[in-house]
């Protein structure tokens, strides 16, 4: 996706060969331009899949799921990282490690909110090991619904998350896919090798 490209290329900030801060579009201040673009653009992939949640994890990927719920027309539900007094019974639960952060938390779902029948699209902001992915995955199997694809925003291509969970069956659409943040420079998979894949 150019604009996202355009977008990482201009405000994007390399702190390590590992970690690209986009504070100021995605991570902390919101481009609702730039995330409506990222909406549009996860409908038009994953249109033709029957989709009827979005399922995400806070907070970061909120914003490009809420977008693309609007435009499939879809509810979309996001894993809660804190405990709360209103979310206590019925809870789909998983464990996540953040690279990030460099800590574990447990997510959880409200099982009210997804049954069988769902058939669900999962979104996230980043893509680089996977255990965001592979801990809403796993709460997704736990109340029955289908998994028809997952949907990020900038995928860390040096990193094993995409070709684990594509191994596992998985259908990952990356709208950005960075090959290297070395020498504090993002570099991307060329776009002829993102069709091959």
């Amino acid at each position: 996706m150019k604009l996202l490209r355009e977008k990482i290329q201009d405000e994007g900030i390399v702190l390590s060969d590992g970690v690209l801060k986009v504070d100021s579009f995605l991570n902390h201040q919101i481009d609702p331009e730039l995330m409506k673009e990222i909406g549009l653009e996860f409908a038009r992939l994953f249109k033709k899949e029957g989709i009827t949640k979005i399922v995400t994890i806070e907070s970061s990927g909120i914003s490009p799921a809420v977008m693309a719920g609007l435009e499939l027309g879809v509810k979309v539900i996001f894993a809660r990282k804190r405990k709360s007094l209103t979310l206590t019974d019925n809870l789909l639960v998983s464990s996540v490690y953040s690279f990030t952060k460099q800590e574990e938390n447990t997510i959880a779902v409200s099982s009210q909110f997804l049954n069988k029948s769902d058939r669900v699209l999962i979104i996230d902001d980043f893509l680089a090991n996977g255990e965001a992915a592979k801990g809403l995955i796993d709460i997704v199997k736990k109340s029955g619904a289908s998994i028809q694809g997952i949907g990020i925003v900038i995928e860390k291509s040096f990193q094993k998350g995409a070709s684990e969970l594509k191994n596992s069956g998985y259908r990952v659409e990356s709208l950005a896919r960075i090959q290297s943040l070395r020498d504090g420079k993002v570099s991307f998979v060329e776009e002829f090798e993102e069709v091959k894949a």
